[in-house]
């Protein structure tokens, strides 16, 4: 919008009056200043004028004074009465009547009652007459009176022309210069509102003040190009905070890494959902989606990869085919994804068997392919409940059991799914007092050696009778003792147990026997676990290489330096260390190279399709094939059938575990079962 100024607030009009009005006052001063002079030069000119004029006839009034000649005397007088200034004149003795005199009345002129305050009305003169020399004998005087009144009419006529002229003077300077100055300053001055006047206040800076031609290096040239960065400058300051506060508000309402709805702005999503699928008497599956083991990704691959996995995963789940209704991130490794609209329940097993397979295709981050697993917890609206919140904790705590149960897979919310959380919880309560009330023991489980077909050795598994629940499987009760602490004090007593069985067996005359210690996370991080297994292996007389403990990968991975550590001052022990369910984890040639490993064992879960699954057969050939490579000794477990046993054989397996040989069984079975078969061999 063009800026509109009042005329008499303008710049240039004040200008021109307070010009105008200076030049006036101006040339006042310096007209009246000029006047004053001349008023004295005019007195003086009158004076010098009447002395020349009394030098010019001097001569012949003493001669005619002298000779008494009235004639001459006469026309002296009557030569000065040439001069209109001169109102009398004479030429005499003063004590003798004038030789010769004459008079004439006052000049009549319009400025006498002025001029003649500054000159007086008339002015005489007079000049003595003297002889000759020697003797300068005084002859009489020669008097004149000056008539001011021509002379003065002369000033004042000067004086209106210095006046008028002064001003007019004043007035043309002020005038040029007041368009120079608006010619200079003030139309450049109206040009530059006028540009001002169409630049958008929301975006100041997409429009520049033009540079005025001629003022580039002063200092209206810097003006317009400070004024420009000015308004540039203001420009990308209201962009940045109108970025910072469309990015707070995203914040508020996304994930920062993926960019996915968060959990507040998901609940928010989910009960707009939820309120239409009420009207439609349809159901809307909620889908809580936890990577399994993700810390392993991270400690393996870093952080940033991780995060870069998070993204990927992201997308996947944006792009799902099926009728996803929004996808949200729930914080750490765990999404939600709803669905809504659907009749049956398994249309939501569908999807999350989709994105179970999607999870499964390898991210190629940095060129190399990172494969994961995911477990997905789902609940239903409205059969097992109506508000978002609940809806959504309910899926979290699905997700959380079906991976304590088993991981990559999929469950629905049940109605006991509380009552199993309770009972979970009471169990780690009862597994604290399970080693005190004498609840749990050992079972051994023979290791076969295939290049003498006999008995080499066992595996300590440890099992736990409940006096109200029976058994508990182990793997449900050991991820509640490494998670309560109190795999340590089991597992200290476990180390004991074992290495006394063992000391048992060689009395017996098996000197050869080795003893198989499974080794937890937790205890990895024990500060005193070299001192235990040492003073263990002293106490029982245990030589050092019949004691094998075994560590997971994901124990390893958890922290790879501080295991590394620990094995290294294990190893010095001279206990062999042995990785268990190689494979299952993030396998990793590095960590092989750099960590004391003496045997890889393949996990079970290989050998159960190992004849049939080309891609377990593949698995477990790289397995033995690595280990050989590697100079490590390679032991099969879940060895079940002789098919099973003759294609780890032929592959070069040295040792073998399994059913097919024997359960874990008592002390006393096993040693019948390694008479009756070292006998056989």
């Amino acid at each position: 919008m063009a800026l509109t100024i009042p005329k008499r607030d303008r710049l240039s009009v004040k200008l021109l009056r307070v010009v105008l009005f200076s030049a006036f006052l101006v040339g006042v001063v310096l007209s009246v200043a000029q006047i004053v002079f001349d008023a004295y030069s005019s007195d003086e000119t009158i004076d010098n004028q009447a002395y020349a004029m009394l030098a010019m006839v001097r001569d012949p009034a003493i001669q005619a004074v002298y000779s008494l000649d009235k004639e001459m005397a006469s026309q002296v007088v009557e030569g000065l009465f040439e001069n209109q200034s001169i109102r009398y004149a004479a030429i005499g003795h003063p004590d003798e009547p004038m030789l010769a005199e004459k008079r004439r009345p006052l000049i009549s002129t319009p400025y006498r009652w002025f001029t003649d305050k500054i000159f007086n009305t008339e002015r005489t003169y007079k000049v003595n007459l003297f002889g000759r020399l020697p003797y300068s004998e005084y002859y009489g005087d020669l008097m004149i009176t000056i008539d001011t009144a021509l002379s003065g009419s002369e000033f004042v006529n000067r004086s209106i022309i210095i006046f008028v002229s002064g001003i007019l003077r004043a007035v043309a300077m002020a005038t040029v210069l007041y368009l120079i100055y608006t010619i200079l300053l003030t139309k450049p001055l109206t040009r530059i509102i006028d540009n001002l006047s169409h630049i958008n206040p929301d975006h100041p800076g997409q429009k520049k003040i033009p540079m005025l031609k001629g003022n580039e290096k002063n200092e209206m040239g810097i003006w317009i190009r400070t004024a420009n960065q000015l308004l540039e400058s203001i420009d990308r300051n209201n962009t940045k905070r109108q970025k910072a506060e469309a990015h707070v508000l995203r914040l508020a309402q996304y994930d920062f890494l993926t960019g996915l709805p968060n959990r507040v702005m998901l609940q928010k999503q989910l009960q707009r959902i939820l309120q239409e699928a009420g009207g439609k008497n349809c159901l809307v599956a909620i889908l809580c989606c936890g990577i399994d083991d993700f810390k392993g990704v991270n400690e393996q691959f870093t952080y940033k990869v991780g995060d870069h996995i998070l993204m990927a995963l992201a997308d996947r789940l944006r792009n799902q085919r099926s009728s996803v209704r929004a996808v949200g991130r729930l914080g750490g490794d765990q999404f939600a994804i709803i669905q809504d609209n659907i009749e049956q329940p398994y249309e939501a097993a569908e999807l999350a068997q989709n994105v179970l397979n999607d999870v499964e295709e390898p991210f190629v981050i940095n060129n190399e392919p990172i494969a994961i697993r995911a477990t997905i917890g789902i609940t239903l609206f409205p059969e097992d409940g109506s508000n978002p919140e609940k809806l959504l904790q309910k899926a979290e705590q699905t997700m959380t059991l079906a991976k304590s149960r088993s991981q990559n897979r999929f469950q629905f919310y049940i109605a006991s799914v509380d009552t199993e959380m309770r009972i979970r919880k009471q169990l780690e309560k009862d597994l604290l007092k399970a080693l005190e009330n004498k609840e749990l023991h050992l079972v051994y489980q023979p290791q076969i050696d295939y290049t003498t077909n006999r008995v080499i050795g066992a595996e300590a598994l440890l099992r736990w009778i409940h006096p109200d629940k029976g058994f508990i499987s182990p793997d449900l009760f050991i991820p509640l003792a490494e998670k309560n602490l109190s795999i340590i004090p089991i597992g200290e007593w476990v180390l004991q147990q074992a290495a006394q069985q063992l000391q048992f067996w060689h009395n017996m005359g098996f000197e050869e026997f080795r003893m198989a210690v499974n080794l937890s996370a937790v205890q990895l991080r024990q500060e005193n676990i070299e001192e235990l297994i040492t003073e263990t292996l002293q106490k029982y007389s245990i030589p050092p290489y019949c004691m094998e403990l075994e560590v997971t990968e994901t124990s390893i991975m958890d922290d790879v330096s501080l295991a590394a550590a620990r094995l290294e001052s294990i190893k010095r022990s001279g206990v062999m260390i042995a990785i268990d369910d190689f494979g299952t984890g993030y396998s990793s040639l590095s960590y092989l190279k750099k960590l004391p490993f003496d045997k890889i064992k393949i996990d079970k879960g290989f050998m159960q399709d190992v004849i049939h699954d080309e891609d377990n057969s593949a698995i477990v050939r790289a397995i033995i094939q690595l280990g050989k490579s590697l100079g490590l000794k390679v032991i099969a477990e879940g060895v079940e059938t002789e098919e099973h046993e003759g294609y780890i054989i032929s592959q070069g397996c040295e040792e073998g575990q399994g059913y097919y040989y024997s359960k874990p069984v008592s002390p006393e079975q096993f040693q019948q079962y390694v008479k009756k078969n070292n006998k056989a061999a």
